[in-house]
């Protein structure tokens, strides 16, 4: 079976995804899937989260968690970036997100992305 979608990505009218550099997915690769009836299938590769701390994260900064928080907001004040909330939560070890934020006075470990060091004096 085609699927329409499939059938515009398969003729260029529309372009593989791309994923934004603010994206965890960037620079994922894909891999394909042939069925047995011929068809092609193209997924993204499963990505695999380092694990936190040094050296797979430059911490720059830490948050001690106020009511309120929200990592969208943590990552727009710290980041620059709200759409970098998952950078957060793979620094910190964080599986659900909102539970990262849920104690006050927790402390969050804000980091710059893999293999981007950190400030000297961080």
């Amino acid at each position: 079976m085609n699927y329409p979608l499939q059938a515009l990505l398969k003729s260029g009218a529309i372009p593989a995804v791309a994923f934004p550099p603010n994206s965890r997915y960037y620079a994922s690769a894909t891999l394909s899937f042939t069925a047995p009836d011929g068809q092609t299938f193209t997924y993204l590769a499963r990505r695999v989260v380092p694990r936190p701390g040094a050296p797979n994260y430059s911490t720059v900064a830490t948050h001690t968690v106020k009511q309120g928080d929200r990592l969208d907001l943590l990552a727009a004040k710290y980041l620059g970036d709200p759409l970098l909330f998952w950078l957060l939560c793979d620094a910190n070890g964080g599986i659900r997100p909102d539970q990262l934020v849920e104690t006050p006075g927790a402390t969050l470990n804000i980091t710059m992305p893999q293999g981007v060091p950190g400030a000297a004096n961080a």
